[in-house]
């Protein structure tokens, strides 16, 4: 039933607050009697985490928080092997994770941050000078925590966000609307892509992804040593380290992180600018996008006309797997900023190109680049025929297949819920020779790549996928636990620096599904896509409270559905229903089960009980927030009506802040 803020005792659990979108709240009134699997299985989770991060922050890290490590870094590369670690941590806090998560997360940024500082490679606190391939990876850790904490982490996001948006800085080229350079940050003396006189390629490396430029040497040439090989040398310093590059695109999210934080409009300018470039480019291209630009704002004037050949490009070393992922972050945060989801043309004009070039094979059979990481995800199924589609591209034309990876075609649809890009991934499944309700054990370095079975669910083709995917997510935290056991007192040494990874044991794709309603965040630099989130009323925390599960089994923004179970006997819990990650969206109304008949309890001498009889009510709403008192041994079913982006994005909670009671203080007054 609904209830009003007046009808709460003081002390007692109380609606959202600090913003006039919430005048009513539903009283969850169906009996929990047969608690469902899934809502044991995802507390039981929770709890398996809090453990497990324990531990690792107990294994593996020092009093101040960085990572126990005694070598140093040889090369341009390794900070992003540092702040990966903990990139989902606070992510666990923003689920409901411990109330000590978010400061020990802080903690580990601060500690990483001072020991990369004196290992060399940062300055200012910031990246001195990589590819944005790896600096997107850094930088999750930062863009959760401006969202769990954004009082305390926005003076460093917008000073970050300046070293891009401000062109004394050094890095960005208003004239030709462009990133100056592939490797750039905080130090505009770091210039080129490499220290030294060759790009420091391992042999097992050059093995795996071939060489840049490989046009340079024609067909026959001698083989060269990797220290004397062109391609690898000057030539590559001067036409691979100038200009812009495609994998740039993903600073966008850096200044996007910046705009959601302080609302300022320069930071919309300059998405709307420096993305708005790239798209006319890939117009330019009849929709594929480009992957460089040359210091005079033309593409392909460093490659004798090609428009492929940058770095961390198309040719080379991974083509789609990050040029897609930067594209899709730009067009994701141009969309967000200006409400135009045509900027995301840039995207699915190159994505349904490359679907036009698909070829249905085993994965046994395809010239893939990225083994290491489909062995385990596709398990039996690498002998299975499947649509597989082209990463990159090179002057004999396309080439390294491997099997579609959904990240990018889920976030596009997340974000649009369009008609055209439901079909696209339809039109993907019906290629697909594997089922997609499989649900494999793996962790990929992305923490995601479940996303086919999760949309099989939402589907309605896979009713037990909540229990699967959260078993699934408990075997994933036991084997860390076991490879901690294995790796906590190794001295590692710089080639082994990904072990940490290897050995974190925080995962949260199952919980962002499942309870958010959301895709796991784009690895390469992206900002969190959910269709609800939600925060404990009597914590005043982000954060599903303790004993409370929550199952959203439909994301269709006009009948988001949520089941909310709280599994306390005795407590009762008071959950703020959010719609968007970012409350960008309005709750316009709610249809919501309730049982106003208690007959089921049934007379004094009954040896059971009846069956409760649920009916449904339904409440206008209006804003971003909705508040769902539950009280102990409760369930409700939520039917959420939503207008998408309606509101302007924010990492603003329902609870008012200090500067939020002067503000209205200061109103007051003035009346």
């Amino acid at each position: 039933m609904p209830f009003s803020p007046a009808e709460h005792a003081p002390g007692e659990d109380t609606p959202a607050s600090g913003d006039p979108a919430s005048p009513l709240g539903i009283r969850a009134t169906v009996p929990l009697l047969e608690v469902p699997g899934w809502a044991i299985a995802q507390r039981e989770l929770f709890d398996l985490l809090d453990h497990a991060w324990r531990r690792f922050a107990r294994d593996f890290t020092g009093p101040d928080g960085r990572l126990n490590y005694s070598d140093t870094l040889t090369t341009r590369d390794g900070v992003d092997d540092f702040y990966e670690v903990f990139f989902n941590w606070p992510q666990l806090y923003l689920l409901g994770g411990a109330d000590d998560l978010l400061p020990a997360s802080e903690r580990h940024w601060e500690g990483v941050t001072r020991q990369l500082t004196e290992l060399g490679m940062l300055r200012d606190e910031f990246e001195r000078g990589y590819d944005w391939f790896h600096q997107g990876e850094s930088l999750l850790l930062l863009y959760f925590l401006c969202m769990a904490a954004p009082e305390r982490w926005s003076e460093r996001a917008l000073r970050f966000a300046e070293l891009y948006v401000d062109p004394a800085k050094g890095n960005y080229d208003p004239g030709h609307r462009i990133i100056t350079r592939p490797h750039n940050g905080s130090d505009p003396e770091r210039t080129g892509l490499f220290d030294g006189e060759v790009y420091p390629w391992l042999p097992k490396e050059a093995e795996t992804y071939g060489f840049p430029l490989d046009w340079i040497l024609p067909d026959g040439a001698p083989k060269a040593p990797l220290s004397a090989d062109p391609r690898l040398g000057e030539e590559m310093r001067e036409r691979m380290g100038v200009g812009d590059t495609a994998v740039n695109l993903a600073a966008a999210g850096l200044v996007l992180n910046a705009w959601i934080l302080s609302g300022e409009e320069r930071y919309r300018d300059w998405i709307v600018e420096y993305v708005g470039a790239w798209k006319e480019r890939a117009a330019a291209g009849d929709g594929l996008i480009p992957d460089n630009v040359g210091p005079d704002g033309v593409v392909g004037s460093r490659h004798e006309g090609r428009w492929y050949g940058g770095h961390y490009g198309w040719s080379w070393p991974h083509g789609w797997h990050s040029v897609g992922h930067a594209a899709c972050v730009a067009a994701l945060a141009a969309a967000t900023v200006t409400g135009d989801d045509g900027y995301l043309s840039m995207v699915t004009g190159t994505l349904d190109i490359l679907l036009s070039e698909g070829k249905v094979m085993a994965f046994t059979e395809a010239d893939s680049s990225l083994p290491s990481k489909w062995l385990a995800q596709l398990g039996p199924d690498i002998h299975t025929p499947t649509l597989h589609v082209p990463f990159r591209y090179k002057d004999s034309g396309w080439f390294d297949y491997n099997p579609v990876t959904p990240a990018v075609p889920v976030a596009l649809w997340h974000h649009t819920a369009a008609e055209p890009d439901k079909a696209r991934l339809e039109r993907i499944r019906e290629g697909s020779g594997i089922d997609w309700r499989t649900v494999r054990p793996f962790r990929a370095k992305e923490e995601s790549g479940h996303e086919e079975a999760w949309l099989a669910f939402l589907a309605g083709d896979d009713p037990g996928y909540p229990e699967r995917i959260l078993a699934a997510a408990q075997a994933q935290v036991r084997h860390r636990l076991a490879r901690m056991d294995r790796y906590r007192g190794l001295d590692v040494p710089e080639a082994d620096i990904h072990v940490w990874q290897q050995s974190n044991p925080v995962v949260t794709e199952a919980l962002v599904q499942l309870t958010w309603g959301g895709p796991q965040v784009l690895y390469n630099g992206g900002l969190q896509q959910a269709r609800l989130r939600y925060h404990d009323a009597d914590a005043r925390r982000a954060g599903l409270p303790p004993d409370v599960a929550a199952l959203v089994t439909s994301i269709d923004p006009e009948a988001t559905t949520v089941e909310l179970v709280n599994l306390s006997p005795e407590s009762a819990r008071t959950v703020i229903v959010q719609a968007g990650a970012f409350a960008e969206h309005t709750i316009a109304s709610v249809r919501y089960t309730t049982c106003d008949d208690d007959t089921w309890v049934g007379d004094m001498y009954d040896y059971g009980h009846g069956e409760p009889v649920v009916t449904e009510a339904e409440s206008a709403c209006g804003g971003p927030y909705l508040t769902v008192r539950l009280p102990a041994s409760s369930r409700t079913r939520l039917v959420l009506r939503l207008l998408p982006r309606t509101r302007t994005p924010s990492y603003r909670s329902p609870f008012p802040t200090r500067s939020d009671e002067t503000s209205a203080t200061e109103r007051e007054e003035a009346r």
